[in-house]
């Protein structure tokens, strides 16, 4: 049975449980071309809002756009729409290498740098023993290196590339180089290496859960204390929806 797929405030928005993320994700690995997951937060939905930009093209094109946001769940209730299941991104990424790891896929690993991404891979070899890593590549790279980057993934065709910081389109990187890639599917989580290597902690889960994350962010960074404005403005297109429907 196909996800459903909402819309709010002109982004789309999937609606996707746990229990159906496999069987999503291996309708994926069917089929052919490039595909992408998109893990969407509240300041994504906000500028993917922007219907001419390239990031905009992006999200309305992707597979799978998994909200990470507790506001894109309070914003789809408030407007009386199906509410989506909320994932933790890093969780998120450990089901979909359970899933990859349980049918023998394979894996390319692109981005952060070179200490950091062996480290991430070590632990992910030893943690996702049936998970086969066929490449990888460090972010942050210069530009005459694309062409080879891009041609190692073609010929390497793997199941997943995941990607992390140092990739500086993030996840537009993906979409506006899709034809040049066969049969793989993208993912960025920009601390999905840091993570992984023991550098960076992650967000408790109860701080996720009660939709907190923010305050880490702003412990980490000050100056992320202008978000309240966007935040601010979120809540009046959503008002303003509201009224406009009744």
């Amino acid at each position: 049975m196909a996800i459903e797929r909402i819309s709010l405030l002109g982004v789309p928005v999937d609606i996707c449980s746990p229990d159906k993320l496999e069987n999503q994700i291996l309708e994926l690995l069917a089929k052919p071309g490039t595909k992408q997951i998109i893990f969407l937060s509240i300041w994504d939905l906000l500028k993917a809002r922007r219907k001419k930009s390239i990031f905009a093209e992006t999200v309305r094109n992707a597979d799978l756009v998994i909200p990470i946001s507790k506001s894109i769940l309070n914003g789809a209730k408030f407007l009386k729409r199906n509410i989506p299941h909320r994932y933790n991104p890093f969780e998120c990424v450990i089901q979909i290498l359970s899933i990859l790891d349980a049918h023998f896929k394979t894996l390319y690993l692109f981005g952060s740098n070179k200490k950091t991404l062996q480290q991430a891979e070590s632990n992910l070899h030893d943690t996702f023993t049936n998970l086969r890593i066929v490449g990888r590549y460090v972010g942050y790279y210069p530009k005459q290196m694309e062409d080879n980057i891009i041609q190692a993934m073609f010929k390497a065709q793997p199941s997943l590339v995941l990607m992390s910081d140092g990739i500086k389109e993030k996840n537009c990187w993906a979409y506006k180089r899709r034809n040049r890639f066969s049969s793989s599917i993208f993912l960025y989580y920009k601390d999905a290496f840091g993570i992984f290597s023991e550098r960076i902690k992650r967000v408790k889960e109860k701080t996720f859960n009660n939709g907190n994350e923010i305050f880490v962010e702003l412990l980490h960074n000050p100056f992320k204390i202008v978000l309240i404005f966007p935040f601010i403005w979120y809540l009046i297109v959503l008002l303003f929806h509201r009224i406009l429907k009744k």
